[in-house]
């Protein structure tokens, strides 16, 4: 793989160009990068196509008309290098017209001492997240949904004033192109702290804009087997997902708690890791090995799975109905109208129609499982086979959300029939683990 650093150096050299933004900031962090950004003050297009050139068989193109930037990408996406003209008529102009201080550091093309105006490094170090100026995000509202990106995925921050701009500015996220919004909105959500992340968009006034089928979600009430309204349980559905997939992919340790702290093993039967054990069992690596796929749109079967775990619900406030008998709150259908709403959603956000098909899938299947664990136990082959031929291709994924689902249901009736479930106690989500290994064992059969 050609090294797009030294490129840069080669092609540049002799030129005024600076090495800026996020590669600085993730090296003082140690994190790797892949991604580079260059200023240059003089035709980025031919900047581009040097590098291009110096790099070996690179792909070079126009990136965005309207700012003259430019794109140089390896042939193998192994690494892209961004070239922007200088702004402002100075690199100093230019650094404060960027959204934050941590991603408005420099450095000269050939190396050197890092040049920091604003106090990128300070910020970093103190691990804060604030915005570069006051017009960051007037001169672009998408930069409402960075700053909740950039806090979950590096662990920052973000400083009282920079969130009061940012929640003055959510608004003008209608103006941002819906790719845009799901390039942010998909990276947010795949982040470990996911569930920060939903609940800082929501302090931003952000997700009633981009998301409003999930702030829609707050304030409908439940049956009995439900402890929370279904905001509550869509978030918590979306905690245990991140645990199952989580543990499946490497172990117990950190599992992700709760927006309120809270969560990750210990903190009941349901969220130990002898629980998510249970579930996977001997089919653990296979379920991990699934779970990591491709899928579309540059996610993973375990990310789109969360996705399903957000949606999955989506559908509850236009079907809630309360029966006249005995007054319990019902929602018949929320499962296929769910399908057409989640399709709905990622249709507006311009996703592939396969990411729109597996999401609306998991929505529209998420309570086959449910069904079962009132048959007959153990289920017959017949039984099984017949739940994983229904809900193919997502037979593991539904799986795995339906038992997510069930860990977030702790309401009294719940817990009741969890107690009664067998005469050894079992609650229902360990009713669901053969399933679980089933299904694994299904993908297995069918090559996938």
């Amino acid at each position: 793989m050609a090294d797009p650093l030294q490129a840069a150096r080669e092609a540049l050299a002799g030129r005024p160009a600076w090495l800026v933004g996020g590669a600085i900031r993730d090296r003082a962090l140690g994190r790797a990068t892949i991604d580079l950004d260059v200023v240059v003050d003089g035709d980025p297009s031919q900047a581009a196509r040097a590098i291009a050139r110096a790099a070996g068989r690179a792909a070079c193109f126009a990136l965005s008309e309207e700012f003259g930037a430019w794109r140089v990408s390896a042939r193998d996406s192994s690494w892209q290098v961004d070239v922007e003209p200088l702004r402002g008529g100075s690199l100093d102009a230019d650094l404060a017209l960027r959204d934050f201080t941590v991603n408005a550091i420099a450095e000269p093309i050939e190396g050197g001492e890092p040049i920091d105006p604003l106090g990128g490094l300070t910020d970093l170090a103190a691990g804060r997240l604030r915005m570069a100026g006051r017009g960051a995000f007037a001169d672009d509202p998408l930069r409402v949904l960075r700053l909740v990106r950039v806090a979950v995925e590096l662990g920052l921050q973000p400083e009282p004033e920079t969130l009061l701009v940012a929640r003055e500015h959510a608004q003008g996220l209608v103006r941002c192109s819906p790719e845009r919004v799901f390039g942010e909105l998909r990276r947010i959500i795949a982040a470990r702290e996911a569930l920060r992340g939903l609940e800082l968009m929501s302090e931003l006034q952000a997700t009633e804009v981009v998301f409003p089928e999930l702030e829609a979600l707050r304030g409908v009430e439940q049956n009995r087997f439900h402890h929370a309204d279904v905001h509550g349980h869509t978030l918590e559905v979306l905690r245990r997902t991140i645990e199952l997939t989580e543990f499946a992919a490497g172990g117990a340790d950190g599992l992700p708690a709760g927006p309120d702290g809270e969560g990750g093993p210990g903190d009941g039967e349901a969220g130990t890791a002898g629980e998510l054990g249970t579930v996977l069992g001997e089919h653990r690596a296979a379920v991990a090995q699934l779970l990591a796929e491709p899928l579309a749109d540059g996610l993973t079967r375990a990310e789109a799975l969360r996705w399903g775990a957000l949606l999955h619900d989506a559908a509850k406030p236009l079907t809630r109905g309360v029966r006249p008998g005995d007054g319990r709150v019902t929602f018949i259908g929320h499962d296929e109208r769910g399908a057409a709403l989640a399709r709905e959603v990622l249709g507006r956000l311009r996703t592939s129609e396969r990411l729109r098909g597996h999401v609306a899938a998991l929505a529209r299947h998420h309570l086959r499982l449910g069904f079962l664990v009132h048959e007959r136990q153990p289920l017959s082959r017949r039984t099984v086979f017949s739940y994983l031929r229904a809900t193919d291709p997502v037979e593991v994924d539904v799986t795995l959300l339906s038992v997510a689902d069930r860990l977030a249901t702790r309401g009294d009736r719940a817990q009741e029939a969890n107690r009664g479930a067998s005469g050894r106690g079992r609650g229902h989500a360990r009713r669901c683990a053969a399933l679980a290994c089933a299904g694994s064992a299904g993908a297995a059969v069918a090559g996938r």
